[in-house]
């Protein structure tokens, strides 16, 4: 796990600020793919679903829809507030939690639990044990991915290490499961990735998008840097917009497996 993402260091404190909260509903939404991969997992009855470190529960909220119940979790107090304002965040199978991984009871017993691009920010060592107890005996763990593809991408890890608040930041994430796999507290199962699906956004609202990141946090970056980081992303990106619209490509990895206790 790169440094930077270790607890000490409070970067997931990033969350909380209202700026980066109103900024997440920029990221691009998940392909409809995936929640099609996600219910495919869940083999038992009644179908009972925890996603950890939820966000605005892009993912808690759509299996809701068919699940007998879903719990979402996250430390973020404004997060959730806002999750629970958006479509789908008021269903009566969905039961909002403010805690961190760490410290959540987990109180049923899961068919699936679903992490996306949030276990950088959990103790490993202290939530693996915790999924694995929490498991159904055929349920399974699902770590999320979400990747975009756009034709400027080589040229975003240069301008984003420069500007990042956080000393040592590493554009390139490791790779986690192989991580996890070293660590024996995971049993990989199958590895799928969503077809890529385009994606329309305006060149402000996806500049806006990576002011939701902890690197790029508007609140921690100050304004008149904040200012610089926007104006050189905008030279990045806007040649290849028209009127002011740009297209990418979007899609999710999927890997699924058992959590073990080392």
């Amino acid at each position: 796990m790169p440094p930077h993402y270790a607890p000490e260091h409070d970067h997931a404190s990033v969350f909380q600020y209202t700026g980066v909260v109103k900024a997440y509903q920029n990221r691009p939404p998940y392909p409809g793919e995936l929640y099609a991969m996600l219910r495919e997992l869940v083999v038992d009855e009644p179908r009972v679903i925890l996603e950890l470190g939820c966000g605005l529960g892009e993912i808690a909220r759509e299996l809701a829809t068919d699940a007998d119940l879903v719990d979402a979790v996250d430390p973020s107090e404004a997060m959730l507030a806002l999750g629970r304002s958006l479509p789908g965040g008021d269903h009566p199978n969905l039961r909002w939690h403010h805690s961190s991984a760490e410290e959540f009871e987990y109180p049923a017993t899961y068919g699936l639990i679903v992490a996306a691009d949030s276990l950088f920010w959990m103790d490993r060592g202290a939530v693996f044990p915790l999924m694995s107890r929490a498991l159904s005996a055929r349920g399974r763990l699902a770590i999320v991915h979400r990747e975009h593809d756009a034709p400027w991408s080589a040229q975003l890890p240069a301008l984003i290490v420069r500007f990042s608040t956080i000393t040592g930041y590493s554009y390139l994430a490791s790779d986690m499961i192989e991580e996890l796999q070293k660590e024996d507290l995971f049993e990989l199962e199958r590895r799928r990735t969503t077809s890529p699906v385009p994606y329309r956004q305006s060149v402000d609202d996806y500049v806006e998008f990576w002011h939701s990141r902890s690197a790029c946090s508007r609140d921690r970056m100050g304004a008149d840097e904040a200012a610089r980081f926007d104006a050189e992303l905008r030279q990045i990106v806007e040649p290849y917009s028209t009127k002011g619209i740009l297209r990418y490509d979007v899609s999710a990895d999927v890997v699924s497996g058992r959590p073990r206790e080392p």
